[in-house]
C-alpha cells in the first residue's frame, strides 16, 4: 500500500513503548485493585450492591457489560481478563503483531474497565478512573512495532496531559485563597487523603520551602503545559518538568495511580533524541526501521483523531468557564474529560475512628482518654479497627500504597468533609457488627480476631503531625485530640 509519510512520528518510538507498557501496567494495578476490593464493596453482598443499583437505576452512568446482570463470578471473570490482557501489553506481545492487534487489546481493556467504573458508584468516583479509561482508548491507536507511531495520536496524548495539568492549575487559581497566597502546601502534606512515609518530613519543612512548592506548582501546571506542543528539546524539557513535579508528589503522598499515569503520559513529549542524550545506549534513530504507515491504518487513526477533536469542544469550554468543573466527563464513554484536583486544601485533618467492644453494655468508663490511649482504672473494652492506609495508630509510619488504590480508606477521608451518614458507611458498621470476613479483609487488623463485637461506635479526632520535639519525647508521629462522637454505641438490635 502507499505510505503516508507525513503521518509518521519516527522520533517518538521510545515514547510509544512507555505509553503502551506504562498504561498497560497501571491497568493491571487497577484490575488487581478491583479483583481484591470490588466484591466486599460493591458485590452481591457489598456495601453498595451492584444488583440493587441495576434494579433501581433507570439510566446508568454509562455502558457496562453488567447491564444484563451482575454476579460476583462475572466480576471475577472481567477482572481476570483485564489482568491477562494488561500483562500481555506490558510484556509487549500484541505490539509484535500488526497494528490492529494492540488496538483490539487496548479497546478490550477500555470496555472492561469502563464496565466496572460505570457500576462502581462512589467507590469509583475518582478522577483517575476516567483518566485511565481515556488513556486506554487513546493509546489503543498507537499501533504496533510494525509501523511508526501516528503523529496525531501522539499529539492527542499531549492534549490529554495539557487538560490534566492546566485544568488542575486553573482549578487551584479559581479555588481557595491558599493557592493564591502561597500557603496551600503548609497544610496539604498533613491533611491529604492518605499520607505516605515521607509526608511528615515534607510537612515539617520551612514555610519558605512550602511557598516555593506552590510557585513551582503554578509554573508546572499553568505555563509548562503549553510547551508540550513544541516538538524537540522544548517539548522534551516541558515533559521533564511535569515528570519531576509528579515524582515529588509520588514520594510525599498516596494518590493511587494519578501521579504515575501522569508521568507515563508526559513521557509522550520526550523525543528519541532526548532519550539518547540522557541514556546513550538508546539509539537516536530507534523508530526509523519500521515500515511506513499503510493507508488503511492511517484512515482508522485519523477517524479516531477526528472523534477526539470533536469531543474536545466541551472540555475547552469548561477550561475557560468561570464555573470550571473538576473531574467531569461530558459523554458516557469517558473520552476527552475535564480534570483537576484540590481546588481548596483542607486545613484540619479530621479522622473517623471506628471502635467496637465485646462488653454486654456500652456504658461506663470506656478506658481511653481523648488521645485514644488506655487510662488507669478503665475497662479498656473499646478497641479500634485499624485501616491499611488511613491514619490510626499514633506511632505508625504511613505506608506507601500508590499506585494501588485503597478505596475504602479514601472514602473514610471524605466522610467528615460532607454528609457524615453515608449509606455505605451504615452498612459498613453493620458488617463489622456481623464480623463479616470479606469486609474485615479490607482492614489492616480486626481487634477481635473474627469475633463479633456487641457494640460499635465512631468518633471524630483531630489529627496533626507531631513536631520534631514531640516525636523525640513520645515517639508518636501523630498527635490527636477527640472532637466528638459521631455514631453513638450501636448494636445489631
Amino acid at each position: 500500500m502507499d505510505a503516508v509519510a507525513w503521518f509518521d512520528a519516527h522520533d517518538y518510538e521510545v515514547a510509544r513503548q512507555i505509553l503502551q507498557r506504562g498504561v498497560g501496567a497501571l491497568a493491571f494495578v487497577a484490575f488487581l485493585s478491583t479483583l481484591n476490593q470490588f466484591r466486599p464493596l460493591l458485590g452481591e453482598h457489598g456495601l453498595l450492591p451492584v444488583p440493587e443499583l441495576l434494579r433501581r437505576a433507570s439510566r446508568l452512568r454509562g455502558p457496562t457489560l453488567f447491564r444484563w446482570g451482575y454476579t460476583d463470578r462475572r466480576l471475577v471473570a472481567v477482572s481476570v481478563a483485564g489482568l491477562v490482557l494488561a500483562a500481555s501489553v506490558v510484556a509487549g506481545l500484541p505490539q509484535l503483531g500488526p497494528p490492529w492487534l494492540p488496538l483490539c487489546v487496548f479497546l478490550a481493556l477500555w470496555v472492561l474497565y469502563l464496565s466496572i467504573v460505570n457500576v462502581g458508584q462512589t467507590f469509583y468516583g475518582f478522577g483517575w478512573e476516567m483518566l485511565l479509561c481515556e488513556a486506554l482508548f487513546t493509546v489503543a491507536f498507537l499501533g504496533s512495532d510494525q509501523t511508526p507511531p501516528p503523529l496525531t495520536i501522539v499529539i492527542a496524548v499531549w492534549w490529554l496531559v495539557f487538560r490534566l495539568e492546566f485544568g488542575a492549575g486553573m482549578i487551584k487559581i479559581r479555588g481557595g485563597r491558599e493557592w493564591r497566597d502561597l500557603t496551600a502546601l503548609m497544610y496539604h502534606h498533613e491533611t491529604q487523603p492518605m499520607p505516605g512515609p515521607l509526608s511528615r518530613q515534607a510537612h515539617l519543612l520551612p514555610k519558605w520551602f512550602h511557598r516555593g512548592e506552590v510557585l513551582g506548582n503554578h509554573f508546572a501546571q499553568l505555563l509548562v503545559p503549553f510547551l508540550l506542543f513544541v516538538p524537540g528539546p522544548v517539548g522534551s524539557s516541558a515533559a521533564a518538568i511535569v515528570i519531576l513535579t509528579q515524582l515529588w508528589l509520588i514520594v510525599t503522598g498516596n494518590f493511587a495511580w494519578l501521579n504515575w499515569i501522569t508521568v507515563v503520559l508526559a513521557a509522550s513529549a520526550i523525543t528519541d533524541s532526548a532519550w539518547h542524550w540522557l541514556i546513550p545506549a538508546i539509539p537516536p534513530d530507534l523508530g526509523t526501521d519500521a515500515a511506513a504507515t499503510p493507508i488503511w491504518w492511517a484512515v482508522v487513526v485519523l477517524a479516531a483523531s477526528a472523534l477526539l477533536v470533536v469531543l474536545s469542544f466541551w472540555p475547552i469550554r469548561n477550561l475557560v468557564s468561570r464555573r470550571q468543573l473538576m473531574n467531569a466527563s461530558f459523554n458516557r464513554w469517558m473520552l476527552v474529560n475535564a480534570y483537576g484536583a484540590f481546588g481548596t486544601v483542607t486545613k484540619r485533618r479530621i479522622e473517623i475512628v471506628v471502635e467496637g467492644t465485646l462488653a454486654d453494655a456500652p456504658g461506663g468508663d470506656d478506658g481511653v482518654d481523648d488521645a485514644g490511649t488506655d487510662v488507669p482504672g478503665g475497662d479498656g473494652g473499646w478497641r479500634e479497627y485499624a485501616f491499611k492506609g488511613k491514619p490510626g495508630a499514633l506511632r505508625a509510619v504511613p505506608r506507601q500504597w500508590a499506585p494501588y488504590h485503597l478505596r475504602l480508606d479514601w472514602l473514610m477521608w471524605f466522610l467528615p468533609l460532607g454528609r457524615m451518614w453515608e449509606p455505605w458507611f451504615e452498612v459498613f458498621l453493620l458488617r463489622l457488627l456481623e464480623a463479616d470476613a470479606p469486609t474485615l479483609a479490607l482492614l489492616e487488623t480486626d481487634p477481635f480476631d473474627g469475633a463479633a463485637p456487641r457494640w460499635i461506635r465512631a468518633r471524630a479526632y483531630h489529627y496533626r503531625f507531631a513536631t520534631r520535639a514531640e516525636f523525640r519525647e513520645s515517639g508518636d508521629r501523630w498527635v490527636r485530640t477527640l472532637v466528638g462522637e459521631v455514631v453513638p454505641p450501636s448494636g445489631l438490635e
